[in-house]
């Protein structure tokens, strides 16, 4: 069936009612957010902005009775690339494109239905969009795979980071305005700065994460992104700490967390990808200096008695600990008699008065060599 003039001026009125819809945009683009998980991380105004463009352009298209335009395929390369760049698979950009269509044609049928128009002559129109649609997917398929993978899909805002992990009301509002999910967990990453091996680490675990924000902080850099990182062993030797699930208030603590899980650690020799939980009680002594001063304070005549072997003997007793007990193992690690071993472990409990084959005196013994090896 062919369309006449005037049947199709009916549709061009359908198109130009169905673009004026004020309600139709807020309902796709929440279509979207609810259907497309990538999706949610990302600002409203983006999906938004994307949106509007893309409906406008076909509607105008269709209207026509023509090919999308060189300059409509430039803005849907422009999206494409945002996509890439911000982490997005082309099959979720793909998907949101479908879902924001069956929104859209929806409501034009039940325009279509309201102004009396034939169901053929929307079929005519649908035939032309669907010609559009094509194009356009070929369009963002292509520039969505050449986009370049610099796999660094983080924001660097220091300002915004610095708000963020100040935690409390000033932390929510910026993670808004950042397009985190509300209510969505946020996991905080930290290395030492200046290595690149550590860098290279935290990017490689931020890979598939959505967009996220890093900065160095101090000494470190410092990441926040909206969804766990890829938990897995890196083979550089270095540590990149991590704390999460927060809730944006809680940014702050996590980000203390995070820092905090580096040096404890690099104490028990782990490497790689390490979660606080992984080394919390050896956080919380490491990351308490006051305790670790009066402990020390407390026990400074111990370490004078022991004099020249103070290091040696701190060494034997924390490398001991740390391999459970096993003097075999630790001899051979420090090339020394198991005899040697147990000699220094018992100087050190006579001279401390710590027990360091019970519970809570093994973990004094630890803390108190590990402040005397950090401090020699």
């Amino acid at each position: 069936m062919t369309t006449r003039p005037r049947d199709w001026e009916a549709i061009v009125d359908l198109i130009e009612r169905v673009l004026a819809d004020d309600d139709l945009l807020p309902a796709v683009v929440a279509a979207v957010r609810g259907h497309v998980e990538e999706s949610a991380t990302l600002p409203v105004s983006d999906i938004t902005g994307h949106t509007r463009l893309l409906l406008t352009a076909a509607g105008r298209a269709v209207a026509a009775r023509r090919a999308p335009t060189e300059a409509e395929l430039t803005v849907v390369e422009q999206l494409a690339v945002n996509r890439a760049r911000q982490g997005i698979p082309i099959d979720v950009v793909l998907g949101s494109v479908r879902i924001s269509e069956r929104a859209i044609w929806a409501r034009t049928r039940e325009l279509a239905e309201e102004a009396g128009i034939a169901a053929a002559h929307l079929l005519d129109a649908r035939e032309l969009y669907d010609d559009w649609a094509d194009a356009v997917r070929t369009r963002l398929i292509r520039a969505h795979r050449e986009t370049p993978r610099t796999n660094d899909v983080w924001d660097r805002d220091a300002e915004s980071l610095r708000r963020l992990l100040e935690g409390g009301s000033a932390a929510a509002l910026t993670a808004a305005e950042r397009g985190f999910a509300p209510g969505a967990g946020l996991w905080v990453l930290v290395t030492r700065s200046g290595d690149t091996a550590s860098t290279t680490a935290v990017r490689r675990l931020t890979e598939g994460t959505g967009p996220g924000l890093a900065a160095t902080v101090g000494d470190a850099l410092v990441a926040v992104v909206p969804s766990q990182p890829a938990l897995r062993p890196q083979g550089s030797g270095s540590v990149v700490g991590i704390a999460g699930p927060v809730a944006a208030e809680e940014l702050g603590v996590a980000h203390r967390l995070a820092v905090a899980t580096v040096p404890a650690a690099e104490a028990t020799g782990l490497t790689g990808a390490v979660h606080i939980s992984e080394v919390a009680a050896v956080a919380a002594l490491t990351s308490r200096p006051d305790l670790t001063e009066a402990l020390a304070l407390r026990h400074r005549a111990a370490r004078h008695e022991l004099g020249a072997a103070a290091e040696a003997v701190a060494r034997t007793v924390r490398a001991w600990l740390e391999a459970d007990r096993d003097t075999a193992a630790v001899a051979r690690t420090l090339y020394v008699h198991e005899n040697t071993v147990r000699n220094r472990v018992q100087r050190f409990a006579a001279v401390t008065g710590i027990d360091p084959h019970r519970t809570f005196g093994a973990i004094s013994a630890w803390w108190l060599c590990h402040a005397w090896t950090v401090d020699s």
